[in-house]
């Protein structure tokens, strides 16, 4: 995915990359590489903050013993995106409707995605 994420840190816009994650049970703080995806209750955080990160007394902070360094982006990221665009606007695609009934849209039939919605095709007439 070539989304560009910011450390989570208040007013920081510094490029993210590190991801913080809490074990609650071990009380411990984990800083590692950033993750390849964002995920609820982590925290992404740039080469300052991940650095700089200190933990509430009793907590033990395990961070990553190597540089972190921001994710370097390759051609294949570049032509997944291009296909599923490619993919998402072709006409004849096959789109499956509700209760598993699958319709391909054709020449002259509007059919379309907003979000979680689906618009479908009108049923023809027998």
């Amino acid at each position: 995915m070539l989304s560009v994420r910011r450390c989570s840190r208040s007013g920081c816009t510094e490029l993210a990359v590190a991801t913080l994650t809490y074990v609650y049970a071990d009380s411990t703080a984990v800083v590692g590489p950033l993750a390849t995806q964002a995920e609820p209750h982590t925290y992404d955080l740039c080469t300052h903050h991940a650095h700089g990160l200190t933990a509430p007394r009793g907590w033990e902070v395990v961070r990553f013993e190597g540089e972190f360094a921001p994710p370097q982006h390759t051609g294949d990221d570049l032509t997944a995106l291009a296909e599923a665009v490619r993919e998402a606007g072709r006409v004849d695609r096959a789109i499956e409707a509700v209760g598993g009934v699958t319709v391909t849209a054709g020449p002259g039939v509007e059919t379309g995605r907003r979000g979680h919605l689906r618009v479908l095709p009108t049923p023809a007439d027998d």
